[in-house]
């Protein structure tokens, strides 16, 4: 009994064991499922991981790229001139400078939505030049004096010689004398040796003014003996009663009398009638010769064929005008010794304090500030500049920063050929006179100072219907280029915008009598009332009250009165023409034929519309 209990326990055991040893084989089993289960997941979530990983490095590290490549480089040193960089937009340019604060700048290289209202005026339409002689205005016939003759020699370059001639005029009328054609200034720093029919159609210039003033190229023998000049120096601004005072009886007694250095010699006062002299005489009389006006003719068709509308800059900036200023550029101590020996050569030249003279707005605006104006009133890189200079001081490092900003940079030796510009090249007047050509056609033409060019170039802009004439306000300007660090792109743009506003060449700048004629022949200008109107009528000036009815009447007949006298004056000009015509037909009265027939628009080459002819 005892054994079989005991074999039961045995049996019993076994089968536990048995149990326990199965139990232990499943969960073994189980344990590798999970572990193998485990281990797959691992595998599988190391796989997505590390292309996860790969992912995110390689976007930080692109991250860090692109901040180093629009990051400025370091510097240690003052920029002489600007660097730019393309913005990862490609749509500004990171500007810096020399001239006050040095940090960056960035400017757009699109001008902004202003559209055709920087090409144009729309007040301009009301308005054209109107230089007619009154009644009252005597004719040369009972007003010249046959025994007096009067000759002048003219100072400076060719702008300011052309002052000269054109009050020469109205000096003759003055004195009732002969004028003797003007002698050019062959003596002053370019020395030109050209006489004023290698630049002036001299023909064209004694015919027209033959109804105001008789014209003669040499003094004629008097009694049978030539008469040596006496020379004189009329004092600047002179008046008639001055002319009168001081020159008339000097030519009562020599008969001919030589006005030397004449320059700035009468006064910006005078009647109407003599103003309107001075208007017909520059406007109209003083024409370029035929080979200037044709290779000038050149140079505007090829500016026309690069662009529909382009700029025209005079850019005033060799070394004898930087050092005549008396102003400093940011060019360091090179720059100060080399104009400060340049001045040695003015011994009466006071030396002048350039911070002085720059608050005063008297320094040329430099290339790169020149630069500037234009994009912030709205002018984008894609406009093409002709640019009317000579040699600039610094020469391309200089020019660059204008350049970088209006890349299309043109002047006639990049647009003409030497051989060309061969006849012309040696003499400065010649070669001004082609770059006047050209930037009176321009759609808007810009200085960067108010020299002589500057000057007659807006009156005469002003004079055939208010062309757009940019002349930079520089006594505000100067302060807005010195803090332009410290401010947006778009407040400087803005402040410039204001700064120019009565500097843009548009009716109403400046009252008469204001500023020198040349520039503001405001008497030779009339508006026009009934384009006015027009132009109120779509909605130009809604916020404007209109003229009443008797001022339109009266503009009307003004107007018909203007009309009628220019009809009477193109015939008896016509009756001149031939006549005169007839007197030279042995010498070259073919080309006076061909003249008065391609010079029917009274302009420097025929390139305005005029709007009279002479009597």
């Amino acid at each position: 009994m005892k054994k079989k209990t005991n074999h039961h326990l045995h049996h019993r055991n076994n089968r536990s064991r048995s149990s326990n040893s199965s139990n232990t084989n499943n969960n073994n089993s189980v344990l590798g499922i999970l572990q193998s289960v485990i281990f797959c997941r691992r595998r599988r979530f190391r796989g997505q991981l590390l292309p996860f990983i790969s992912a995110v490095g390689g976007c930080i590290l692109f991250f860090f790229a692109i901040v180093s490549f629009l990051s400025p480089p370091i510097n240690h040193h003052h920029v002489h001139h600007f660097r730019y960089n393309h913005s990862s937009l490609d749509d500004e340019i990171d500007f810096r400078s020399n001239i006050g604060n040095t940090s960056t700048f960035l400017i757009p290289r699109a001008g902004g939505s202003l559209g055709d209202e920087i090409w144009r005026s729309t007040q301009s339409q009301s308005y054209y030049g109107c230089s007619q002689k009154s009644e009252n205005h005597q004719d040369v016939d009972a007003k010249t004096n046959d025994s007096r003759f009067l000759m002048i020699v003219t100072s400076g370059g060719l702008n300011q010689q052309r002052t000269g001639i054109t009050d020469a005029v109205v000096a003759a009328y003055i004195l009732n004398s002969t004028l003797v054609v003007p002698k050019l200034d062959n003596k002053s720093y370019w020395k030109d040796q050209s006489n004023f029919s290698d630049i002036f159609d001299v023909d064209w210039f004694i015919s027209y003014l033959s109804k105001d003033v008789k014209i003669v190229k040499e003094v004629p023998m008097i009694e049978g003996r030539s008469i040596h000049p006496y020379q004189m120096r009329i004092p600047r601004k002179c008046d008639p009663e001055c002319y009168h005072s001081r020159a008339l009886p000097l030519l009562e007694k020599k008969k001919v009398v030589m006005l030397t250095k004449f320059d700035y010699r009468l006064s910006n006062r005078l009647d109407p009638d003599l103003q309107k002299l001075r208007c017909r005489a520059n406007y109209h009389a003083l024409r370029y010769t035929e080979p200037i006006c044709e290779m000038g003719e050149k140079l505007v068709e090829r500016m026309r064929m690069k662009s529909k509308r382009f700029i025209a800059l005079h850019l005033r900036f060799e070394s004898d005008m930087l050092a005549f200023s008396g102003c400093y550029f940011g060019g360091g101590d090179r720059e100060r010794e080399e104009l400060e020996q340049i001045r040695t050569r003015w011994e009466t030249l006071h030396k002048r304090d350039p911070d002085k003279e720059r608050r005063l707005g008297r320094c040329p605006l430099t290339p790169e500030e020149v630069g500037l104006m234009l994009r912030a009133l709205g002018y984008g890189e894609d406009v093409h500049i002709y640019v009317a200079s000579g040699e600039v001081y610094g020469g391309e490092n200089t020019l660059s920063p204008l350049k970088q900003l209006f890349p299309n940079f043109h002047s006639k030796d990049t647009i003409a050929t030497k051989e060309e510009l061969a006849p012309f090249a040696p003499y400065s007047s010649r070669m001004a006179a082609l770059d006047f050509i050209v930037c009176n056609a321009s759609d808007v033409f810009v200085t960067n100072n108010n020299g002589n060019m500057a000057k007659m170039l807006a009156g005469r802009r002003r004079y055939f219907g208010y062309k757009p004439t940019i002349r930079p306000n520089a006594k505000k300007l100067y302060r807005l280029f010195l803090d332009r660090g410290n401010m947006t792109w778009e407040e400087f743009a803005s402040r410039v915008r204001t700064h120019q506003i009565g500097f843009m060449g548009r009716p109403n700048e400046a009252m008469p009598g204001k500023g020198e004629f040349h520039e503001y022949p405001i008497v030779c200008i009339c508006e026009d009332l009934n384009t006015q109107i027009q132009n109120r009528s779509q909605g130009l000036s809604q916020n404007q009250s209109e003229p009443n009815n008797h001022d339109v009447q009266a503009n009307k007949r003004d107007r018909n009165e203007s009309e009628s006298v220019v009809k009477e004056q193109q015939r008896g000009n016509e009756e001149h023409n031939n006549s005169y015509t007839q007197q030279i037909e042995n010498g070259n009265g073919t080309r006076v034929k061909e003249l008065l027939r391609r010079n029917k628009n009274d302009s420097d080459c025929g390139l305005e519309e005029g709007h009279q002819t002479n009597t």
